[in-house]
């Protein structure tokens, strides 16, 4: 995050309604993207998987809010310990903040600032569900997230962007999560389908996104959400690195989106919206770290290199036979490793830090840096999210049976579905006449 807890002015600051309503908003808006997710994988998977696609994002709303307040902002932002974890007793239970009490260096109250990464630790679990559609209980899914956040998230937030974390004092840029959500939730998935597999008839049956409006609505809603989630990171508005930002984050959407669909095109002959859609959300995932470091020619370059190879790394999944269901690691471990390297050669040393990237005279040394906190927090990431789906599945299973995964996990873990057609019939004169509607039964046949 930008130096989200830096070094405290020569002055102490006063608190600023402005920034303090600035990053209220700028909170509300990262909400959004928890919600917005859960559109935008709900659309993309079968019919009978909808629901539980939609609440398997919901549900971390729930429980991450609950763990953040007990003792999560303590752990990510509290007092250094060995550079690994943070501890504050004040912190716990939100409960020894006072209500005007700034965060160290800002004009803001600590309460506006937990609140913010809050919705930052919400949504990056939410991010792993769209790995492991189909499959997966609902109740050791609501373990894993407890567990993950505790083990993995809070820990690695702390190193990113907390003060004394290893990663942070080392130099590392990340403005938004390009390590701390994006990285790190990719890694996650990848770790925890080595450990649960593949669904029923991966490779073989159709597994075509069954609502392309509702993805499209999915992913105007992140990208609406975005710009609070990477403008929001400077934590203020009053220097104009926050507006680089903003800036920056709808450049590289666009670049992002429409490389994208140009690979498409020549490679499959067709301009999709499923491919613009998963553009987008590429490009919002390679600026998030690099976009307080970049020009807006550099985030255009960012924007359609992640485009490009994301679009072809979806593809990996049939290559080496790991079923990531809806890209998560094709999108968003692939381009926030991108996005967070990239700054080793774009940053031009002039928007929120004096940090030269190759291509502006700052030789390699930034580079090495942010790979070294690309990979440390994949490995790290990747290793404790496998033990702790191994774990969770060898003690009360991970996955759902194979008839209920085929017959469909919503009614099986939600007991609902999420299309009703019972009433979509005509009147008494054509339901005596007319073949009953094919809509549920084909639904089990098509999407099945």
């Amino acid at each position: 995050m930008a130096p989200a807890i830096t070094t405290l002015a020569a002055d102490a600051p006063e608190l600023s309604a402005a920034n303090t309503g600035f990053m209220l908003i700028c909170s509300a808006l990262v909400m959004l993207m928890t919600p917005a997710l859960a559109f935008f994988y709900g659309g993309m998977v079968r019919v009978k998987s909808t629901l539980n696609m939609l609440m398997m994002s919901f549900i971390s709303l729930g429980i991450v809010t609950i763990l953040w307040v007990l003792f999560g902002f303590s752990l990510a932002f509290g007092t250094d310990i060995g550079s690994i974890i943070g501890w504050s007793s004040d912190y716990v239970g939100l409960s020894g903040i006072g209500v005007t009490e700034l965060w160290d260096g800002y004009t803001i109250p600590v309460y506006v600032f937990a609140v913010f990464q809050l919705m930052f630790a919400i949504l990056t679990p939410a991010l792993i569900s769209g790995a492991l559609a189909d499959r997966v209980k609902f109740t050791a899914w609501a373990l894993f997230i407890t567990l993950w956040v505790t083990v993995v998230y809070f820990p690695v937030a702390h190193w990113v962007w907390g003060a004394g974390g290893w990663l942070f004092e080392m130099g590392v840029i990340d403005f938004a999560g390009g390590t701390a959500v994006h990285i790190n939730a990719g890694a996650a998935a990848l770790g925890v389908i080595l450990v649960i597999g593949k669904r029923v008839g991966f490779k073989k049956d159709p597994m075509r996104p069954h609502s392309l409006p509702l993805v499209m609505l999915g992913a105007g809603l992140l990208w609406f959400g975005w710009f609070g989630f990477n403008a929001g990171s400077w934590l203020g508005n009053d220097d104009g690195v926050g507006a680089v930002m903003f800036v920056n984050t709808q450049v590289a959407t666009a670049a992002a989106m429409l490389a994208w669909l140009a690979y498409e095109k020549i490679r499959h002959g067709a301009f999709t919206t499923l491919g613009a859609a998963s553009g987008a959300v590429a490009g919002l995932v390679a600026i998030t770290p690099s976009g307080g470091a970049v020009s807006p020619l550099g985030a255009i370059a960012i924007g359609v290199i992640a485009g490009l190879l994301c679009a072809m790394a979806v593809g990996l999944k049939y290559k080496f036979g790991y079923d990531d269901s809806l890209d998560v690691i094709g999108v968003h471990l692939v381009g926030g490793v991108l996005g967070s390297l990239l700054v080793g050669l774009f940053a031009t040393g002039g928007v929120q830090s004096d940090v030269k990237g190759l291509f502006y005279g700052g030789g390699l040394e930034q580079l090495g840096k942010q790979a070294i906190g690309v990979f440390a927090v994949l490995a790290y990431s990747l290793i404790a999210s496998a033990i702790l789906a191994l774990v969770i599945d060898k003690t009360m299973g991970m996955r759902v049976s194979e008839d209920d995964e085929v017959s469909g996990i919503d009614q099986v873990e939600h007991a609902e579905t999420a299309y009703d057609f019972s009433g979509a019939g005509g009147g008494a004169s054509s339901r005596s006449t007319a073949a009953p509607a094919p809509a549920v039964t084909e639904n089990k046949k098509v999407d099945a």
